[in-house]
């Protein structure tokens, strides 16, 4: 890649101590059926020989530069290198030890040229264990704009940060990520993003990643998270819609996230913090009033996930019975 023809994509990628895996994450990305990208790789003060396998890389292909850190500054820090110096209309993320599969990059970018309107776009992940054999689970966030971001509030997938391309102009101006934060740096962009640029997100059904699960994994090496640091994180993300964000609203969106019973007492409590939460959405513009019976269609799907077996029961023939419709409409009255 010449410094004349600018690339149409920029992949960034951070790598820390990834000797093991990350020649296989860059031949994935260099084996691409897309070609115009460039592969911006930021060693953030690796120990191994990491250094060495990139700046072979970047010896024998031109697509790839290579940035290095003298200190491990963080995650964050790295792909913020990266963004600083990428030249492509739009930034791809990918992890080092994960494997992007060959059509990627073409259909992530296929789909937002054809979608002027999404600015970031993720994929479903297959997860799989060190050396890739065993499938442990498919992973991906929910299709549409409007799941995206209820799944952001409540601390559920919504997005896969190494499968995500975005579009460069709108990650900008909000400054990327933000370095000060070592959990929940991921959700954190992407409501910062929503906030500041009304974004609006989607994710692709297709399986086009694959995410290692191995011991070097960051949350394996990282220290235990507290309670406290976890409710800092998550009443920042919702700071910009509430003036108050009360804890036991916190600890129910974390219950209801995580898919766990409620009782009637707590399952009516956090309805009416999800219905404060659809109305702030809306009025604050970051989904469009037309997406209200989508919200109110998943506020319900999550209350019923959350719900006693008996009560799931009585909801699916309710539904059955009057038709999805009128279910709807009538569980957001009750």
């Amino acid at each position: 890649m010449t410094e004349k023809s600018a690339p149409l994509v920029s992949v960034v990628m951070p790598v820390y101590n990834g000797e093991k895996y990350v020649a296989e994450a860059i031949e994935s990305i260099l084996g691409q059926t897309f070609a115009g990208f460039e592969l911006i790789i930021v060693d953030d003060g690796s120990q191994d020989r990491s250094l060495e396998i990139i700046r072979d890389y970047e010896r024998s292909d031109d697509r790839v530069r290579f940035l290095r850190q003298e200190r491990n500054m963080g995650v964050s820090a790295a792909r913020n290198r990266g963004i600083d110096a990428a030249r492509g209309d739009y930034i791809a993320f990918m992890d080092s030890d994960d494997v992007s599969m060959p059509t990627r990059l073409e259909k992530q970018l296929s789909f937002l040229q054809e979608n002027p309107e999404i600015g970031a776009l993720g994929v479903r992940s297959k997860i799989v264990n060190h050396d890739t054999k065993s499938l442990l689970s498919v992973r991906g966030g929910p299709p549409t704009h409007t799941a995206i971001v209820v799944s952001l509030f409540l601390g559920a997938v919504s997005l896969v940060t190494g499968s995500v391309m975005i579009r460069s102009q709108q990650l900008r101006s909000v400054g990327g990520f933000a370095a000060d934060l070592r959990y929940g740096e991921e959700c954190e962009v992407y409501v910062r993003l929503l906030a500041q640029t009304q974004i609006r997100f989607a994710n692709l059904s297709e399986v086009l990643y694959v995410q290692r699960i191995h011991d070097s994994n960051k949350s394996s090496h990282s220290p235990p998270v507290t309670a406290r640091q976890t409710y800092a994180y998550e009443r920042r993300n919702l700071d910009g819609l509430w003036d108050e964000v009360p804890d036991d609203t916190l600890t129910r969106f974390r219950r209801l996230g995580n898919k766990h019973r409620l009782n009637w007492s707590d399952r009516r409590a956090v309805k009416a913090d999800l219905k404060r939460l659809i109305e702030s959405l809306i009025e604050r513009q970051l989904v469009d009033p037309s997406d209200r019976p989508l919200l109110i269609a998943e506020m319900n799907r999550r209350l019923e996930q959350a719900s006693p077996r008996l009560w799931q029961m009585y909801c699916h023939w309710r539904r059955h019975h009057f038709g999805p419709g009128k279910w709807e409409a009538a569980v957001w009255l009750d």
